[in-house]
């Protein structure tokens, strides 16, 4: 892990194109902002996280019956 120390107004730059800078520190909260390209999504870890989690559920959970899509699917071929 990279460790740096930024005062406010400071920044630093990821990969060419994307910027985070120190806004504000009050009260041992820090504000930053980030600047990154449209397709880069960003999310708050535990929001991240939760997204990760979500998805492995619906990865994990599976049709009860699926001859009704099987039957509905072999009625456009015809």
């Amino acid at each position: 892990m990279l460790i740096l120390a930024r005062k406010v107004g400071e920044a630093i730059i990821i990969a060419d194109n994307i910027k985070v800078r120190v806004l504000e520190n009050k009260g041992g909260l820090i504000k930053l902002g980030v600047d990154a390209p449209d397709e880069v999504t960003i999310h708050r870890e535990e929001v991240y996280l939760r997204i990760l989690e979500e998805n492995k559920k619906a990865a994990m959970e599976t049709p009860d019956d699926l001859s009704g899509l099987a039957g509905f699917l072999s009625e456009g071929k015809e």
